[in-house]
Parts: C-alpha cells; sequence; structure tokens
C-alpha cells in the first residue's frame, strides 16, 4: 500500500433495504479498511428524493450492525468529513458545477423534457434507435454551447429551468486500473453529456459522488460492478477538477444460485431463502424475510458473504472477523459473477452451531423457549443435539424428546421396525437395562452389546425401537448418550409406556 491513508466509503442511497450484494460490499470495504489500518466511511447518497423511502437509513445501520461490519465515520457516528448524509450537503455543489462550466468542462443546458423526448422519437423514427447527447448532438441543442452567451445569460435571469451537463470530449481515450479488473480503457465517443447537476438544485449521483469521495478524501472506491460503466465518467470528472483520483475495485456480481443472472430482492421470495440481512417491513405490511429472524447467526451470513466473490487461495473456509481482516486483499476476489448458493449458506451457519460453546447456546434456546427450562438443563440438550442442527431453533424441534415425553412415535420406523415380537424383545432388554450398576453411556453400551451377542441378533434389530421408544424418533444421537441424560428411572418409564402404546398401536 502507498503511505497514503487508507479510507473507503459504503454509500447506499435509502431507496428500501439492503440486499445482501450491498452487505458484501460493505464487508470488503470495511475488511480492506480494517487490513491496512484506514477508515471506513458511511455515506447516505439521497440526492434521488423521489426513490426515497422512510426507515430505510436506519435499517442499513441496524443491518452493519447486526453484522459486526461498522463504519468508524458516518451519520451518528462522527467525523471530521461530515455532514454524511448527501441532501445535508447540498448547498456544497453547485459551486463545484459552476467551477466546471467556467473551466469549459460543462455546459448549461435548456431543453425541457418534452422536448429531449421529441428529439429522441424523431432519432428512432430516423434509424437511429440509441439517441444520445454527446459531442455529436449538442449543437443542434438548446444550451450554453449552441446558444450565445447573451441568450444564455437571459435565460438565466428570467429563472429558465436548466441542467448542467459534463462536457465530453469527442474521441478520448480513458484509461483507469481497476484493482480487480485490470486496465480498463473507453472512449469517450462512447459517452453521452451526463447531467452533474439538476434542474431541481441537487447533484446527480455522478458529481456529488466524486465531490464526496474527494472532499471526504477518500482513497479507494471499492463498490459494485453496476458502477463500472460509470467509472470513466468519474475519471473524467476527476481529471477536469484536477483532483487526484482514487483507486477503483469494482467486485463482481452476485448471482441467481443457477448463475442465470443478478441475484434479485424478488429471488429470494421466489426461491425460498432471504436476500436480506434482517427482516424488511414495506409500508403496506409486506415483510421480506432477513438471516437475523430466520436463525442465522452474523458471523456465519458474514463468513459465507465473504467467500460470495472472494477465496483466500487455502482449503480454509470458516473464517472469524479478525481471520477475514487478515486474509483479506482485493488481489483475490473474482471478476466473474458469484453464484448464491442457499445450500452452502446452510452449511456455514451448520459450522458456527457446532463450534458455539454449548452455554452459549443454551442462552439463545431460553430466550426461544422463554425461559421454560433451567439453563443447566438446556446446556445438556444443547451438547446432545447441536451436531445434528442447523439453527438453534432446531435444538429443540430435534431434541425437545430429552426433556418432554414423546407425543408421538414416527411412522416410517414404527412401520418398517416394530414386528410382532418387538414387544417381547424390548421387555427382555428393559430388565437388562433395569439391572445395569454402571449406569453411564459406556456401560449401558456395553450392556446392550452383550444383550445382541446372547440374543444373536444384530444392532438393525434393537437399536431403532429402542430409540423409537425413548425418543419417539428414528435418528438422532447416540442413544447410550440418551440413555445416560434421561436417567435409568425415566428411560425404563418410557419403555414401559412405549411397549404398551405400540402393541395397542400394531393391534389396531
Amino acid at each position: 500500500m502507498s503511505e497514503k491513508q487508507v479510507r473507503v466509503r459504503f454509500a447506499p442511497s435509502p431507496t428500501g433495504p439492503l440486499h445482501m450484494g450491498g452487505v458484501r460490499t460493505a464487508l470488503y470495504n470495511y475488511l480492506f479498511a480494517k487490513k491496512h489500518n484506514g477508515t471506513f466511511v458511511i455515506r447516505i447518497e439521497d440526492t434521488d428524493q423521489t426513490r426515497f423511502v422512510p426507515g430505510a437509513q436506519e435499517y442499513i445501520m441496524d443491518a452493519l450492525n447486526w453484522c459486526g461490519i461498522m463504519p468508524t465515520e458516518g451519520p451518528g457516528l462522527g467525523g471530521d468529513h461530515g455532514p454524511y448524509v448527501q441532501s445535508q450537503r447540498k448547498d456544497m455543489y453547485r459551486p463545484y458545477a459552476e467551477q466546471l462550466v467556467e473551466n469549459d468542462k460543462a455546459y448549461y443546458a435548456f431543453d425541457t423534457a418534452d422536448e429531449l423526448t421529441a428529439m429522441r422519437e424523431q432519432a428512432k423514427q430516423m434509424g437511429m434507435p440509441n439517441w444520445q447527447y454527446n459531442s455529436v448532438t449538442r449543437g443542434s441543442m438548446k444550451n450554453s454551447i449552441s446558444l450565445s452567451s447573451d441568450e444564455v445569460q437571459q435565460r438565466i435571469d428570467n429563472g429558465d429551468p436548466y441542467v448542467i451537463r459534463m462536457k465530453m470530449p469527442r474521441n478520448v481515450d480513458i484509461r483507469f486500473e481497476d484493482e480487480i479488473r485490470g486496465w480498463v480503457v473507453v472512449n469517450t465517443n462512447n459517452l453521452d453529456d451526463k447531467v452533474l447537476f439538476k434542474s431541481d438544485g441537487m447533484p446527480t449521483y455522478h458529481l456529488a459522488n466524486i465531490v464526496d469521495d474527494h472532499t471526504m478524501e477518500i482513497s479507494h472506491v471499492i463498490r459494485g460492478e453496476e458502477w463500472l460503466p460509470s467509472a470513466p465518467l468519474h475519471v473524467m470528472l476527476y481529471d477536469a477538477f484536477g483532483w487526484d483520483c482514487p483507486k477503483f475495485a469494482h467486485l463482481p456480481l452476485l448471482l441467481k444460485p443457477d448463475g442465470n443472472g443478478k441475484l434479485s430482492k424478488r429471488d429470494g421470495d421466489r426461491l425460498g431463502f432471504p436476500v436480506f440481512p434482517t427482516n424488511w417491513k414495506t409500508s403496506e405490511g409486506e415483510i421480506f424475510p432477513g438471516y437475523r429472524e430466520n436463525g442465522y447467526f452474523p458471523e456465519s451470513f458474514v463468513n459465507m458473504l465473504a467467500f460470495l466473490g472472494w477465496n483466500p487461495g487455502t482449503t480454509q473456509e470458516i473464517f472469524s472477523l479478525d481471520e477475514l481482516v487478515s486474509a483479506f486483499s482485493l488481489g483475490r476476489v473474482s471478476k466473474a459473477g458469484a453464484k448464491f448458493d442457499p445450500d452452502k449458506t446452510k452449511w456455514f451457519q451448520q459450522q458456527y452451531i457446532r463450534s458455539t460453546d454449548n452455554e452459549t447456546l443454551a442462552k439463545a434456546l431460553s430466550e426461544i423457549l422463554e425461559d421454560s427450562y433451567p439453563i443447566e438443563q438446556l446446556t445438556d440438550v444443547c451438547r446432545l443435539m447441536k451436531e445434528r442442527a442447523t439453527f438453534v431453533k432446531d435444538i429443540w424441534t430435534e431434541g425437545s424428546f430429552l426433556l418432554e415425553f414423546p407425543e408421538s412415535y414416527d411412522e416410517k420406523t414404527v412401520r418398517k421396525k416394530w414386528k410382532e415380537n418387538s414387544g417381547v424383545l424390548m421387555q427382555e432388554w428393559r430388565d437388562v437395562f433395569a439391572s445395569i450398576n454402571d449406569f453411564n453411556p459406556e456401560g449401558i453400551e456395553r450392556a446392550f452389546k452383550s444383550f445382541l451377542a446372547d440374543k444373536e441378533l444384530g444392532i438393525g434389530a434393537v437399536l431403532p425401537i429402542f430409540r423409537l421408544l425413548l425418543t419417539g424418533k428414528g435418528t438422532g444421537p447416540s442413544m447410550f448418550d440418551i440413555s445416560d441424560f434421561l436417567g435409568k428411572e425415566e428411560s425404563l418409564n418410557r419403555i414401559d409406556q412405549g411397549i404398551e402404546k405400540l402393541t395397542e398401536l400394531k393391534a389396531q
């Protein structure tokens, strides 16, 4: 890295909930800043007031906080480069736009929306469907290039609405090096004269973005691939102002699970997985699910996101946030789009469940169960069940039998395993079970194996129906651990009641 202080920014628009693609952009900025002892800034880009959604800014901050990747500068966070909401910086942009006009890098354009629509329609009829306001066409439009200076001044004095457009030069190659994609070259003949300042007194994204990044001393612009087409204009703007350009890095798209197109906000609803970090409720009351409310740990969500477009170059997949900071580099970010895999996302969550200590899981489970059981008991439940769980709630869904008598018996196992002589067989095993003196998992296992040997039976003839009687389920943790947890008295009670109920069930 150069000696220049690393300052990066995440600049979302408050037009709705924060998509997981936006969270990944924030994450990569966070990791890069931390890796280089830099500063991570959040700036709310709300220049498009027509698309502003109440509550969106608060949602963005809450989501980043849940993920554990909060910026160090931004609205409500402090910093020496504020305000950090663009609408609050409104008065500062016009002088910059006027400076470009004075330096012949931009111009006033008085064309109305109707006139622009008519020009596009006329061009379409002439076989030019992609008409652009550019160096070729600007001379035939109403602007400070085609009009006399007196007429321009008169229009301004009369209060005629106008925009300020970039004066894109003819046939110039714009070159810049992207930290992920290498050298990018675009000829200005392929670019139009973008509006920089709107008639309502607000800057467009392009001008505000450049002015803010410069005045906030941003060293690296790490953003989504969708902004790559805008980068040449931004490079030209830096040049027009005579400012040093930050380094650019354009991240790959997040793709749908089948790889066919960009992952959209509606895909999760359609395909059955969240695309937002936390629940989003629309003004109409519609709720879009989030990872937090679906039971994901923020650590597993962030770990999964990090791998959507980046890899460490090793076989390691489970990373703490600190480990991600140490391993992260833009050089290992892919150019190609990253396919989102819901199953892999669950796998990450499973790994975090398994590595979380039992008491922490028990506290989370206690909140779900509203303190129905002592933490000590729930801790043991988590110890036995977490290897088979994806979410904390699964521990109880699959393991409630440890604290509650089973309400039913797995139909498939009953049908396949409970034979005519099963009741008698289990009564014999019950008598052996009752006589075990060394009542612990190892002692129970020894007695069980001895019983099988005496009866000349395979494990499949006894263990499934033993499990059925104690748990009501067809699969689960070690029966010797379960028996030890339940204790001899409770286990015998369940065997007795289970034999009676299943015998009656089969007789019907």
